[in-house]
C-alpha cells in the first residue's frame, strides 16, 4: 500500500529483516530511540555493529569534558590517523561561574584507524576554528583554521604524538567585511607538494596563499569581482568562502555559498588569481576532488542538491537533487535534509552526510547525475565523514545531542557580576553546554543492511506515520472551513517550568516559576481557559537558530554551523532575520545606509539581494524566499507584519537610530524599515521592532489602531505576524513609563498578549480568527524536563476549553497547524512530516471571549492602564518582591539590550533567579513527570509559588 506520501508500508520480509538487524542478533541491547525537538527519532545504533562515542577531550583542567560541535574530518593520506575538528560552543565555567580559559577551547581529536575501527590517541587545543582543517601530504603534521584568530596553526609529529610548531602564522586582517565583524579562518588546504596552503577567509571574502616551510603569507587574493577589476564594482560574487581543495600544485577550487559560485583558482608562484566561476543552484559548502574520475563535488546547503562539476573542462555535470532513496518512494517532501559532509570510497561512491534528518547518504555518481543507494541513522546533526582506506568502516561526526532537562539553566559568562557572585553559571547548563557531539562507527553496510538503515532512516523522520497525519488532516480540513484569519505572536526566550510551572495541572515545577502567576496572569488565564500544551518544545536553541526554526520549519547548514559559534563570542555574526553581518541585504545601498548610516558605502559591501542563512522556498527560483509569510503570498492570501524583519536603528547612541516614540502614527513618523523585500509593502511603518526600552503596551495600540480599520473595512488579513518581545528583557536604565525591570517588563509583554486577544475576541471576527503564540526559543530560563521545552498558546473559537494536552508537539508542530488551517502547502520536509496540533480543537466550541487582566506590578508603572483592570489574585504576594530599575540595571551592568542575544547571559539568567526566586538554586533534576507530584492538583488553578 502506498500513502499520502508514498511511503510502502511492507510488514513481511523486508521489515521483519530490517527489525532483526536493527536489535544488532539475539540478547543484544539497543537504547530507546530518542525524540527531538524538531519532531523527529534519533537512533545512532540502528546499523549492525555500530558503536558510538561522545568526544570526551581528555585534556585541560576538567578532563572528563565532552565537546560540542564536531566538524570537519581529515584521514591521513597513508588512512592510518584521522583528525576530528570541533567548531563549536565549547565554553566551560568553574563553580563559581567564571570561565575556564583552558577548557573553553576548540579540539582536534587524533584517532588511529586499524581494522577494529579507529582508536583515540591524542587531544590538542586550539583557541578558535571554523572547520579547516588539512594534513600535510607526507602525513607528518597537519594545519588548522585559527577562525577569529585570523591565523592558521601548524602541528607535527614527535616523539610523544603531534604539538603545535611554534606560533600560529598570522593572516593580517585587522576586520572582516562588514560593520564591526571580525576575521575568520575557515577552509584551509595543503597543495600536493606540501609547500604552500590556501586559506579561505570567510568573512574578508578572500583566499590567503601561505608558505609552510617560510610561514609567511605570500598572496591575498579578493575574491569579490569588483576588487579585482573596478569595471565590475558592485557585482556579487565570491563572498564567504568556505571550503577549499586543490587539484594538482596549480588550480584550486573554493566554495563561495552566498553568491552560490564554485570559484576556480590558478597559483603560480607567489600569486592566486580567479580564473572561473561557476554558478550552482543552491549555496556551495563541503568541497570533495576524486582525481582518478577527474570531478569536483560539492554539497549544496539549501537547496539539498550536489554540484558535480568535470575538472578537466570546468563544466558543470549536474547538480542532482539529494534526498531518500527512489525505492522508498517517499514523494516530494520538501528541502530540509541539509547536505553537509563528503566522502569517497574506494570504488569511487560518495558518502554524504544529511545533517537535517540525521542520516548518513550512499550516492552513486554517474555521467549525468547521481543516485541515493540507501541510508544510515546517525547522531544528531552529523557535520563530516570519512572511511577507513580498504572502505570497509565508516566514520560520522555529529555536532550535538539532546540536551535534557537544565533547572540550573544559565549561559556562561566571561565575568562573576558583583551584584551575582553566586552565579549559576557553574552548572554549565546553558542549552549549547548541555548539547554534545559524538563520533559514530560501523562497518559499510552491504545491500541487505542498507535496505534496513534506510527504513530505519524513514521511520526516524516520521514517513510511517502518515495514518496519524492523515487522520488530523481531516480533522484540520472541517476547522479551515471555518477559519480566515491567523495571528502569530512571536515572542522571547522563556521555559514553561519558568512561566506556568506554578499551574496547578500538567508537568510543572512550581520552584522554577520565577515567573509565575503574579507577574503573568494572561499566560495562565489564557492555559486555563484554553488548552495547557505542557509538552511542547521549541526546535531552536537559541533566537538565530529559534526564529529561523520559527518562520520557516528548518534552518540552512551554514546557520547551524555559525550559531554556536557566535553565541560563544568566538567570531562571525547574528546572521538570521534577514541581515547577514548585520546588513539587510535585500535593501539597496542607498537605502541600506538611509536606515543605518554607519554602514560602509563600498559597493562591493555584501553587493545584491542574496541572504546567506535565509531558508530557500522548494522551487529553486525562489531563494532565500521559504519563510512563512513567503507561502501565504505565493498563496495568494493577504500578510500584514508588525515587527518582523526589523532594519530600523533602535539605539539612541548609534547613526540613524529612530526615536523612542510611544504613538508614532500620531505624528506621521516612520520608525520602522522591514529587511525582507516581500514584507516591505506589507508592514507598519508605525510598529516599533525589538527594542526593549519601549513597553509591549504601546505596540499593542499601534496594532488596534491597524486592526480597527481592518475591522472596519472587513479587510483583516489572512495572516498577521505580530512580534511582541519584551519577555526577554533589558535596557533597564533607558526603559520608558517605569517599565524598566524583570518583574514589569514580564507583566508589561503579559498583559499586551491578553490585550490582543481580548481586542480579536470582541471584534467581527471572533467567530473565525485563530492566534498562535510561541516563544522563538527558551535558552534564557531553566526547566526540569528539557532546556527547549517552552510555552505556546492556540487560542480562538473551536479550540478546547479547560483541556490539557500532553501530546508532544514542537515549533514544526506549530507551523504545520497554521499552514493546515490556511490551506498552506508546507514549507520543507520537516512541516510536511509533521502531523496538525489536531486534538487541540473541539469544532463545538464555537462562542468564546477573554478580558485582560494587568498584573498588579503595573501599578507602579506610568502605563495608563484603567485601575479596574488590575488582577487581584497574587497581588500580595508578587514573586519574590518587586525590585525597581536601580537593581536591575546593577544586576546587568554590562549587558547590551540592543538587538537579540548580545548578552552575557551568564549574569543575566542568574540575576533572574538571585532577584526572582527563592532559596539556592534547585539541584539537578532527572526530568521526571511531575504531574503526580501535587497530588491535590485539579483543575486549572495556579500553586502557591515557591516565592515567601
Amino acid at each position: 500500500m502506498v500513502g499520502k506520501y508514498g511511503y510502502k508500508r511492507v510488514r513481511q520480509g523486508v521489515i521483519a529483516i530490517a527489525i532483526g538487524l536493527l536489535l544488532g542478533g539475539a540478547g543484544a541491547a539497543r537504547p530507546a530511540p530518542q525524540k527531538l525537538p524538531t519532531g523527529q527519532t534519533l537512533t545512532p545504533l540502528a546499523a549492525p555493529g555500530a558503536r558510538f562515542e561522545p568526544l570526551v577531550t581528555h585534556i585541560g583542567p576538567h578532563p572528563s569534558y565532552v565537546a560540542d560541535g564536531a566538524a570537519a574530518v581529515a584521514v591521513s593520506p597513508d588512512g592510518g590517523e584521522m583528525l576530528v575538528l570541533t567548531s563549536g560552543y565549547n565554553r566551560y565555567n568553574n563553580a563559581d561561574g567564571a570561565l575556564d580559559p583552558a577548557q573553553s577551547v576548540q579540539y582536534v581529536f587524533v584517532y588511529r584507524i586499524d581494522a577494529a575501527g579507529s582508536r583515540l590517541e591524542q587531544t590538542l587545543g586550539v583557541p578558535n576554528s571554523y572547520s579547516g582543517i588539512a594534513w600535510r601530504p607526507d602525513g607528518k603534521g597537519f594545519i588548522v583554521g585559527g577562525g577569529v584568530d585570523d591565523n592558521v596553526h601548524l602541528f607535527v609529529r614527535g616523539a610523544a604524538g603531534f604539538a603545535e610548531a611554534g606560533a600560529p602564522i598570522t593572516l593580517g586582517h585587522a576586520a572582516g567585511n562588514g560593520p564591526d565583524v571580525k576575521p575568520q579562518a575557515a577552509g584551509v588546504a595543503i597543495s600536493p607538494d606540501g609547500k604552500r596552503a590556501l586559506v579561505a577567509n570567510y568573512y574578508s571574502d578572500s583566499v590567503s596563499l601561505i608558505d609552510l616551510d617560510r610561514r609567511v603569507v605570500l598572496d591575498e587574493r579578493d575574491l569579490r569581482p569588483g576588487k579585482i577589476d573596478p569595471a565590475a564594482s558592485g557585482v556579487a560574487g565570491g563572498e564567504y568562502p568556505f571550503a577549499i581543495v586543490w587539484r594538482g600544485n596549480d588550480v584550486a577550487y573554493v566554495s563561495a555559498p552566498r553568491d552560490r559560485q564554485l570559484v576556480i583558482l590558478a597559483v603560480a608562484g607567489d600569486k592566486v588569481s580567479v580564473t572561473g566561476r561557476v554558478p550552482t543552484i543552491g549555496e556551495p559548502t563541503a568541497l570533495l576532488h576524486d582525481a582518478g574520475a577527474k570531478r569536483l563535488y560539492a554539497t549544496e546547503d539549501n537547496a539539498d542538491r550536489l554540484a558535480m562539476l568535470d575538472t578537466a573542462t570546468g563544466r558543470l555535470i549536474a547538480e542532482p537533487r539529494l534526498g531518500m532513496p527512489d525505492a522508498v518512494n517517499a514523494g516530494a517532501l520538501g528541502k530540509g535534509v541539509n547536505p553537509n559532509g563528503l566522502a569517497l570510497t574506494p570504488d569511487h561512491r560518495l558518502l554524504v552526510t544529511y545533517g537535517g534528518i540525521n542520516a548518513l547518504a550512499i550516492v552513486v555518481p554517474g555521467e549525468k547525475g547521481a543516485t541515493v543507494a540507501g541510508l544510515v541513522p546517525t547522531g544528531w546533526y552529523p557535520s563530516a565523514v570519512a572511511t577507513s582506506r580498504d572502505g570497509r568502516r565508516i566514520f560520522v561526526v555529529n555536532r550535538k545531542s539532546p540536551p535534557g532537562p537544565n533547572p540550573e539553566g544559565c549561559l556562561p559568562k566571561v565575568a562573576v557580576v558583583k551584584a551575582q557572585p553566586s552565579a549559576c553559571g557553574g552548572a554549565n547548563q546553558y542549552v549549547f553546554q548541555l548539547e554534545k557531539a559524538g563520533l559514530l562507527q560501523f562497518p559499510a553496510p552491504d545491500p541487505k543492511m542498507l535496505v534496513a538503515t534506510t527504513l530505519r532512516v524513514a521511520d526516524n523522520i516520521g514517513l510511517s506515520d502518515q495514518p496519524a497525519r492523515a487522520a488530523a488532516e481531516a480533522r484540520m480540513a472541517l476547522l479551515r472551513a471555518r477559519i480566515k484569519h491567523v495571528v502569530f505572536i512571536v515572542k522571547e526566550n522563556r521555559t514553561y517550568d519558568q512561566v506556568l510551572g506554578d499551574l496547578s495541572v500538567g508537568n510543572g515545577d512550581p520552584n522554577l516559576a520565577i515567573l509565575g502567576a503574579p507577574l503573568s496572569p494572561n499566560h495562565h488565564a489564557l492555559a486555563s481557559q484554553f488548552v495547557t500544551l505542557d509538552n511542547f518544545y521549541d526546535s531552536g536553541e537559541q533566537s538565530s537558530t529559534g526564529w529561523t526554526w520559527t518562520t520557516a520549519a528548518r534552518v540552512p547548514d551554514l546557520l547551524e554551523k555559525t550559531a554556536p559559534v557566535n553565541y560563544a563570542k568566538r567570531g562571525l555574526a547574528y546572521e538570521a532575520e534577514e541581515e547577514d553581518r548585520d546588513v539587510p541585504t535585500a535593501l539597496d545601498r542607498a537605502a541600506r545606509r538611509r536606515v543605518n548610516p554607519a554602514l560602509s558605502d563600498d559597493p562591493d559591501l555584501l553587493p545584491g539581494q542574496a541572504l546567506l542563512t535565509a531558508p530557500d522556498g522548494d522551487d529553486d527560483d525562489a531563494p532565500g524566499h521559504g519563510f512563512l509569510w513567503n507561502a501565504a503570498l505565493r498563496a495568494g492570501l493577504s500578510v500584514r507584519n508588525y515587527g518582523f524583519s526589523d532594519a530600523s536603528v533602535y539605539d539612541a547612541d548609534k547613526p540613524g537610530a529612530v526615536p523612542l516614540i510611544r504613538d508614532p502614527a500620531a505624528e506621521h513618523h516612520i520608525i520602522y524599515t522591514p529587511a525582507d523585500r516581500q514584507l516591505a509593502t506589507r508592514s507598519d511603518a508605525y510598529f516599533r521592532g525589538f527594542d526593549q526600552k519601549m513597553p509591549d503596551y504601546w505596540r499593542v495600540l499601534e496594532w488596534q489602531r491597524e486592526f480597527a480599520q481592518q475591522e472596519a473595512s472587513d479587510t483583516m488579513p489572512a495572516l498577521t505576524l505580530l512580534r511582541l518581545s519584551h519577555d526577554h528583557f533589558g535596557d533597564f536604565d533607558k526603559a520608558i513609563d517605569g517599565v524598566n525591570s524583570v518583574e514589569t517588563e514580564m507583566a508589561d509583554n503579559d498583559y499586551a498578549i491578553g490585550m490582543v486577544v481580548e481586542r480579536i475576541a470582541a471584534s467581527r471576527f471572533s467567530d473565525s480568527t485563530l492566534v498562535f503564540i510561541i516563544e522563538d526559543d527558551a535558552q534564557n530560563g531553566a526547566d526540569h524536563v528539557d532546556a527547549r521545552r517552552s510555552i505556546a498558546f492556540v487560542i480562538g473559537p473551536y479550540v478546547r476549553r479547560h483541556a490539557l494536552v500532553s501530546t508532544r508537539y514542537t515549533t514544526v508542530s506549530m507551523l504545520r497547524t497554521i499552514e493546515s488551517v490556511l490551506g498552506l502547502k508546507p514549507l520543507g520536509l520537516n512541516d510536511s512530516l509533521a502531523a496538525p496540533m489536531a486534538d487541540l480543537f473541539d469544532l463545538a466550541q464555537k462562542d468564546w471571549s477573554y478580558r485582560a487582566r494587568a498584573a498588579a506590578v503595573l501599578r507602579s508603572t506610568n502605563l495608563p492602564i484603567p485601575p479596574d483592570r488590575f488582577a487581584t489574585s497574587g497581588a500580595a504576594r508578587l514573586a519574590c518582591g518587586a525590585h525597581d530599575a536601580a537593581y536591575w540595571a546593577g544586576a546587568m551592568r554590562g549587558q547590551d539590550f540592543r538587538t537579540e542575544d548580545h548578552l552575557d547571559t551568564t549574569a543575566f539568567n542568574a540575576a533572574l533567579w538571585r532577584g526572582l526566586g527563592a532559596g539556592p538554586e534547585p539541584v539537578e533534576r532527572s526530568g521526571a513527570d511531575l504531574h503526580r507530584v501535587a497530588g491535590a492538583r485539579s483543575g486549572h488553578g495556579v500553586l502557591e509559588s515557591a516565592c515567601p
